[in-house]
């Protein structure tokens, strides 16, 4: 990544000294002019980066109409138009624009909550302008993306770097680049001296503060070296893949779409040939054969997909949890079976705590514990750290009793810092006089064990045997630091490193990551509903294992990114499938193992927040990012949390299966009565002197099912529809209608005996009342929802069972050609539907 001016005329920010780089931009460490400012951001462009443009509702409709579904039904309604039949043209019309409309009004709902949430994001940052070349220079706040190279930005703890920049001053600077490296330990960054010889390239080099890293502690000053598109992070984004490939949802919906189109190009050419080779009737009955298709088709999916997924997205955002951008997410999120998360901010706090305290011997002991809290203690009054130490928090709030009471007070403190992994505070007991020679001081040094260790008097096999133990402590995923005291006679002269000698070992400290609240709770609800979590991190393969164990989940052996890049796509995703734990991984190892659990069969989702988990989100079926994500991981996601919370995930999993329960029940329904139908129409075909149903009268009863079974969307799914990852899987779904298609057509068949001796008028009102009336008992007994129905379904039910036996004897049905049915044929129409009623509970319930 290298930034100039001019191309030719400037070093990269990492091959040349700060002069050469202030030279290259002609800057310096007072910042530029407002003019230079103007004039660059024309040059440079604003720093924004190259994130894709929301698309426009407009767009977003007409995209919605490459839905299989959707262009059959648009196949069909040219037909229709062609022929002549205007209402079935003018309700196929209806039909598709209606579900395009909820499609595209959703997802741009959705756009927007997610660029509400973008707007709670810090955006501005701490630059030195000047007014013109003589004025001394002024800090002020400014807007992120009217940074351009050349302009000199301060830092301090909790600031986004809000482009890169290379140091100019640094005063015990450390930067989170977990968005960046996946790492969650903080990198110290430092001022390179001039005569430094760089030998790192990229995110190693000390001297560079990239954008989309955060300032932990310390303060520092640099100068923009890169913003917009020639940012390391802009790069990121550029290789990270734009299209994912086909998920769940797409994958279910193709299925099915392909296997009616098969079935329709068979069935309608079929009806016409018969009708011409049995009964001569030639093209007449081309109408009827599109009829025919039009009824086989479940014209209403996309209408009831959409109204499904639209009210389950709805529910999420109306408590501000979550925010669904892609529609068929929610289904893909209530197919996943596999879920893979980070450690840190997921499964853990960023904050240790006290896992044990011991002595030199190994005992528990509390005295370790209060030495090095008395040393934390007065580290953070004497050193005047910019920030608290996390550590030092942690023994803080793990010692015993109140630390005012404890008998000593601060003379000085040596802190951690770049390069030094230990602090020290001098103290001393108030009796003593400060400065009197027959004073004693105190120092108490806790630290990185090997760096204390080494300080320490001890024979070799002790230092030995303390450095196994600490070794071992890790081994077990701990943070360890060890502790060490010394008695120096009191003086007035300040102390130095030098002075760290000799040193009495007292014992060690153990710290583990704290467990996020609810994090085991949420573990035991996804294993309940059937998901696998795996854990990704960049982090020690010991502490992952710790923490799953902590929170109930079996970790198992780890497995570590270079044992990734030693196997082959095939090993990989045997390993992945019996592996919880892949630590100490890369962007790319994310992507990988992500990659092979899909090509295993699993629906995967991943939960990631930064640009090292951009390959990862696009690799994953569905992506999940939390809110406070870099913007280009918020981009790349599917689904946006308010926080990293996996509880409010696996909310979103189960309402995502029972959005997908209700679209299950509604092609379950239609298609069982679509087949059946459609069987029948062929039968009465061949076997009646004039047409079973004219194709008026097939579009009025198509259009009464389909609206009674819009209130499908509003069904309540039972515990069931949550307890299993919920996948629309084309044929068992075709082995689901065939049989009780074949039921429906039998029912309609011994409809048709009942009926022969009416005639055709008769025949067309007997039928059309049976088939409302059989519609209307599968929508109750075929649907996958608990017990009592909703109301709106009840009502929908009804309202079809009311149409069915009062359309055919009112003026309308006698428009249509249906004549009043008489009464005794009631009756025999009553025997029919109790038998099948029997018939079709007997054959759910196996």
């Amino acid at each position: 990544m290298v930034w100039a001016p001019e191309p030719s005329a400037a070093p990269g920010p990492g091959t040349g000294t700060t002069l050469q780089v202030l030279r290259a931009l002609a800057s310096g460490p007072r910042g530029l002019t407002e003019a230079e400012a103007e004039e660059r951001i024309g040059r440079y462009g604003e720093n924004a980066l190259p994130g894709r443009r929301p698309a426009s509702w407009p767009h977003r409709f007409a995209r919605s109409l490459r839905d299989p579904f959707t262009a059959v039904l648009l196949g069909l309604g040219v037909v229709s138009a062609l022929l002549a039949s205007w209402g079935t043209a003018l309700v196929i019309c209806v039909l598709v624009t209606v579900s395009c409309v909820l499609r595209a009004t959703g997802e741009h709902r959705a756009d927007r909550s997610a660029a509400a949430l973008r707007e709670l994001v810090a955006s501005t940052a701490t630059v030195r302008r000047r007014a013109t070349d003589t004025s001394p220079p002024a800090v002020r706040e400014l807007p992120v993306d009217q940074l351009v190279p050349g302009d000199v930005v301060l830092l301090a703890p909790g600031d986004l770097v809000p482009a890169d920049l290379h140091l100019l001053r640094a005063r015990g600077l450390t930067v989170h680049e977990a968005a960046l490296t996946g790492e969650s330990a903080p990198v110290a960054k430092t001022a390179r001296a001039a005569s430094q010889d760089p030998a790192a390239a990229g995110l190693d080099l000390p001297h560079q503060c990239f954008q989309g890293s955060s300032v932990v502690s310390g303060t520092g000053t640099g100068v923009v070296v890169a913003t917009g598109r020639r940012t390391l992070l802009s790069g990121a984004l550029a290789r990270a893949p734009r299209r994912r490939p086909p998920g769940p949802f797409d994958r279910s919906v193709n299925g099915i779409a392909w296997t009616l189109i098969r079935f329709m190009l068979l069935v309608a050419p079929l009806a016409l040939v018969a009708g011409a080779l049995v009964r001569g009737r030639g093209l007449e009955t081309l109408p009827f054969a599109v009829a025919v298709a039009v009824g086989l088709t479940p014209e209403m999916l996309p209408v009831i997909v959409t109204a499904s997924l639209a009210r389950g997205a709805a529910l999420l955002a109306r408590g501000g949890e979550v925010v669904v951008r892609r529609l068929p997410a929610l289904h893909d999120l209530g197919a996943a079976d596999v879920l893979c998360v980070d450690k840190t901010g997921t499964l853990t706090e960023d904050r240790p705590v006290l896992a044990l305290a011991e002595d030199a011997a190994g005992r528990p002991d509390d005295d370790v514990l209060r030495w090095a809290a008395l040393g934390a203690l007065w580290t953070l009054h004497l050193a005047e750290l910019p920030v608290p130490d996390a550590l030092d928090d942690a023994v803080l709030d793990a010692c015993p009793g109140d630390l005012d009471d404890l008998p000593y007070e601060g003379v000085d403190a040596l802190p951690c810092g770049p390069g030094r992994r230990l602090a020290t505070a001098v103290v001393r007991r108030p009796g003593d006089p400060r400065f009197a020679l027959a004073g004693t001081h105190t120092l108490v040094v806790k630290g990185a064990p090997e760096d204390v260790l080494d300080r320490c008097a001890l024979d070799p096999a002790d230092r030995e045997r303390h450095r196994q133990r600490a070794a071992g402590l890790a081994a077990e995923g701990l943070r360890v630091l060890a502790v060490a005291r010394a008695e120096r006679p009191a003086r007035e002269r300040p102390y130095t490193e030098a002075d760290e000698h000799d040193l009495t070992f007292t014992g060690f400290l153990a710290l583990r990551d704290a467990p996020a609240p609810g994090a085991a709770e949420a573990l035991a609800g996804l294993a309940r509903h059937g998901v696998t979590v795996k854990v990704l991190t960049g982090d020690h393969p010991g502490t992952a294992v710790r923490v799953c164990r902590e929170l109930g989940l079996a970790p198992g052996d780890a497995v570590t990114g270079d044992r990734i890049d030693a196997l082959d796509d095939a090993a990989l995703v045997r390993l992945a499938a019996t592996t919880t734990v892949f630590a100490r991984c890369t962007p790319a190892h994310k992507a990988r193992v992500v990659t092979a659990l899909r090509g295993a069969g699993h629906t995967t989702g991943f939960l990631g927040d930064g640009v090292n988990d951009l390959a990862a989100l696009h690799a994953a079926d569905v992506g999940v990012c939390p809110r406070d994500g870099v913007d280009v991981a918020r981009e790349a996601a599917d689904v946006v949390l308010a926080a990293k919370d996996l509880t409010a995930l696996d909310r979103a999993i189960v309402t995502g299966r029972r959005s997908t329960a209700n679209i299950g029940s509604y092609l379950r329904i239609t298609l069982s009565s679509n087949v059946g139908n459609v069987i029948a129409m062929l039968a009465a075909g061949l076997m009646l002197p004039f047409l079973p149903m004219l194709p008026a009268q097939v579009l009025v009863q198509n259009l009464f099912f389909d609206a009674a079974q819009l209130a499908l969307a509003f069904d309540r799914p039972g515990p069931a529809a949550a307890a299993a990852p919920a996948v629309l899987r084309p044929r068992a779904l075709l082995r689901f209608v065939t049989g009780f298609g074949l039921l429906n057509a039998a029912a309609d068949v011994a409809t048709f005996a009942v009926l022969a001796a009416g005639d055709e008028g008769v025949f067309h009102a007997g039928w059309f009342t049976e088939n409302l009336l059989t519609q209307a008992m599968v929508m109750m007994l075929l649907r996958a929802g608990r017990l009592p129905a909703p109301g709106a379904l009840r009502a929908a039910v009804a309202g079809l069972a009311v149409a069915g036996l009062l359309l055919p004897a009112s003026p309308v049905g006698a428009a249509l050609g249906m004549a009043p049915l008489p009464l005794p044929y009631y009756g025999a129409l009553g025997a029919v539907l109790v038998v099948y009623g029997c018939a079709l509970a007997v054959a759910r319930r196996r």
